[in-house]
């Protein structure tokens, strides 16, 4: 087996793998095993106390946030920055790190909701409800992978702890606003999004580290990274 694979198999199938058997597992405890426990038990009465709030105001704000997180907008964005990354950095690293961030939680999500059958929130939908469980959420998972993805990137670009914090709070605004959204809007209750919040975090540290760990070999040469290295003098 040549050492391609088996960093591909040890670094991104088997951590991703792992990561689908915990969101299962999860699913289990949260809609099989203790669904009448706290916390649980007071998850319906967050649902209701939120629709039972809502404002037309509230509601343009929350169908921002959820727009932001729909497929078609998730699938643009990454599209867009990654070609951006591209262009900007002049290597594959970066671009390749935020796809496989946002392809392997979607996947994850995906099977996920394939074995756990979660109903919504008995509370007014304001979206149409997608023909997937409601755990985890889709939106959330896909928001975090993206977003969270983007600030580490820029993360390891400046230098300036300022203009770090910067970007970490402001990417980091949008996955919780997402959040805050699907659970406002009725689409999940909060340990949807709490699991999905899992998931995407999780696909981002697995793809760092597979992707952007400057001391990983893919076969026989590292993948390109930062400058390039000066010849030592004779």
């Amino acid at each position: 087996m040549s050492d391609t694979v088996v960093q591909i198999l040890r670094r991104v199938l088997l951590p991703v793998s792992l990561l689908l058997g915990i969101m299962m597992l999860l699913g289990v405890l949260v809609t099989q095993v203790f669904p009448r426990t706290w916390p649980f038990t007071v998850e319906d009465a967050v649902n209701r106390e939120l629709a039972g709030d809502r404002t037309g105001g509230w509601n343009d704000v929350s169908l921002v946030f959820s727009t932001l997180a729909s497929t078609q907008m998730i699938v643009v964005v990454t599209v867009v920055v990654a070609l951006a990354l591209r262009l900007w950095l002049k290597r594959w690293r970066e671009p390749l790190f935020l796809c496989a961030a946002v392809t392997a939680q979607a996947l994850v999500f995906l099977l996920t909701t394939l074995v756990i059958d979660r109903q919504r929130p008995a509370v007014e939908h304001m979206d149409v409800s997608p023909p997937t469980s409601s755990f985890p959420s889709g939106h959330t998972s896909a928001a975090v992978a993206l977003y969270v993805g983007i600030a580490v990137l820029m993360a390891l670009r400046v230098r300036s702890a300022g203009a770090k914090v910067a970007w970490w709070t402001l990417l980091l605004m949008v996955p919780l606003g997402v959040a805050a959204a699907r659970m406002y809007r009725g689409m999940h209750h909060p340990s949807d999004v709490l699991a999905s919040i899992l998931n995407g975090s999780t696909c981002v540290a697995i793809m760092a580290r597979a992707v952007l760990d400057r001391g990983l070999r893919w076969g026989r040469a590292k993948l390109p990274i930062g400058r390039p290295a000066v010849p030592a003098q004779s």
